[in-house]
């Protein structure tokens, strides 16, 4: 970064948007294997902030890939540099007073934790959505594990490439054999439980 670049404090501030939009921002990020039912429970859990007036943003790991990350295969350095710029936007979002939810892999604890570190206490909140592998590869919803078997698909978490499983995170969010519905009334319970809605 240039030293010539300021960072400019503005006098409408994060505080002074939350007041306005009446909420805390913070960051729902769900970690977790393809197929674990990030993308849908994201989804059912920013419709249910929206029957609730909240403002609200939703990050998808394949969305995000058309556009920001557009330029990023699935090598190792590349999910680190995606998952660096996710994070940077939803630090923007978070300063506008948005809550943020995102659905990706990161399959790395250092990345999940380079959003952690951009953010104030409180701010970003870890929820480890542990669908056993097996039961994600026998969903399989975009045929990737298939591929991933055959060797069409490189670099692949959890058969090619590691994922590294939240130690600590705000939420764990074990398997039960239910339907994505159930699990998101689950999941809202736990955060209101903690606080966090």
């Amino acid at each position: 970064m240039s030293a010539n670049i300021v960072w400019h404090q503005h006098e409408v501030n994060k505080s002074s948007r939350s007041k306005s939009l009446g909420q805390t921002p913070r960051v729902l990020w769900l970690t977790g294997f393809s197929g674990s039912g990030k993308s849908t429970l994201s989804n059912l859990l920013e419709k249910k902030f929206q029957e609730q007036g909240k403002h609200t943003y939703l990050l998808d790991g394949d969305n995000v890939r058309h556009g920001l990350c557009g330029d990023l295969g699935f090598s190792d350095k590349d999910r680190v540099e995606n998952i660096r710029r996710v994070s940077e936007v939803a630090k923007l979002f978070v300063d506008s007073g948005v809550i943020v939810l995102t659905a990706f892999i990161s399959p790395f604890q250092v990345d999940r934790d380079y959003c952690r570190n951009l953010l104030e206490d409180g701010e970003f909140v870890e929820i480890f959505v542990d669908t056993p592998l097996d039961v994600c590869e026998q969903r399989d919803p975009k045929g990737l594990y298939k591929k991933a078997r055959a060797g069409e698909i490189k670099d692949f978490t959890g058969i090619s490439s590691t994922y590294e499983a939240p130690q600590n995170p705000e939420i764990h969010l074990t398997y039960k054999d239910e339907a994505p519905e159930q699990t998101a009334e689950r999941l809202y319970t736990m955060l209101e439980e903690k606080g966090l809605v």
